[in-house]
């Protein structure tokens, strides 16, 4: 499996990122127990296939000691140059409260050590109460740090664009902005995506497939609940699809990506990472690996294979019409996490 020259993004100078990100979240538990022996061998068939960005986190159970372990086997196996194809996002997400260098430092250090790296590619910063003004103490170490080497580029989780503007008109440097986005979470449409755009900041994008419900698995089903919602991520995003319309609109959604899918014979899920994919700002679409569980390598690679066309917008856009203003019920992005 080759992934076409389109799967990539020159995301910075120096890192040269596959567009559809290998996200981390479902090791840490509520998604299957994880193997660490089998984690380890299919992230191998993972960069192998060209999926070779990692998104993670320092709570995402043991994720960075996970890439940890896998820049070893690279280099004991494939030598030291294998890693230079290899990119880790990590994120910090503290408890708010003062920021001094040290406690800054200290964190930082912990996710160097985890994920046995020099300088960290991308540290992801992630703060709970904006009415605690630490976070920009937090940044500004975390830049020193920067300009220390232990840290290559600085970026953002979970931000609204308020906040992203306060950060930015403060001469912090910041590349990418990581929010939910799909089909069913079109929020970012509506501020987001043109800050982003204004100030060359990328978004990364999660909950862009629904934690699986975006998949032919639902078409035509009736309501899951209870334990038919067995991963967190169904939980999460089956709440989500309740505020956005209701299953009811939702099977509309699934009847029209499948037209679609069906005429580029592909699948559902590539679909709505498509649309995503195209949206002004969108760098890349972090897809969940449950590393030994469940994979979806053959399927993800699809993405890169057609192109939405103006009539398969307008398709979609029929039933998205039709839902509520998410943007409206919740806030920006993030919001759903500080209310």
């Amino acid at each position: 499996m080759n992934l076409p020259t389109a799967s990539r993004l020159q995301f910075t100078s120096d890192l040269n990122i596959c567009r559809v990100l290998n996200g981390m979240w479902q090791v840490s538990g509520g998604h299957g127990r994880i193997d660490a022996k089998t984690a380890i061998e299919t992230m191998f068939k993972y960069v192998d296939a060209g999926f070779t960005t990692w998104d993670l986190a320092d709570h995402y159970g043991p994720a960075e000691d996970l890439i940890g372990e896998f820049r070893r086997q690279l280099v004991a196996t494939r030598g030291q140059a294998a890693l230079s194809n290899l990119q880790a996002f990590t994120k910090w997400v503290p408890r708010p409260g003062k920021m001094t260098k040290k406690i800054v430092e200290d964190n930082i250090n912990i996710s160097l050590k985890r994920m046995d790296v020099d300088s960290l590619d991308l540290m992801q910063f992630h703060w709970w109460e904006y009415q605690d003004k630490n976070y920009l103490d937090a940044l500004k170490y975390m830049g020193e740090l920067q300009t220390e080497g232990k840290i290559k580029h600085l970026a953002l989780t979970n931000f609204d664009t308020e906040h992203l503007q306060i950060i930015v008109e403060s001469g912090i440097k910041i590349v990418s902005n990581q929010v939910q986005f799909s089909l069913v979470d079109r929020r970012p449409e509506v501020n987001m995506s043109k800050f982003c755009q204004q100030h060359e900041i990328k978004l990364f994008t999660y909950g862009t497939v629904c934690g699986g419900l975006l998949s032919e698995k639902y078409l035509g089903k009736s309501e899951p609940r209870g334990l038919n919602l067995a991963t967190v991520s169904l939980r999460k995003y089956k709440q989500m699809i309740d505020a956005w319309g209701g299953w009811r609109l939702f099977q509309d959604l699934l009847s029209v990506l499948k037209q679609i899918a069906d005429r580029y014979a592909v699948s559902i899920a590539n679909v709505a990472v498509r649309y995503i994919l195209d949206q002004p700002a969108v760098g890349g679409v972090i897809v969940g690996a449950r590393l030994g569980i469940s994979e979806h390598l053959a399927d993800n690679s699809q993405v890169f294979s057609f192109a939405l066309s103006s009539e398969d917008l307008n398709l979609i856009e029929t039933v998205s019409g039709q839902s509520r203003d998410l943007y409206e019920l919740i806030g920006d992005c993030g919001d759903e996490y500080r209310r």
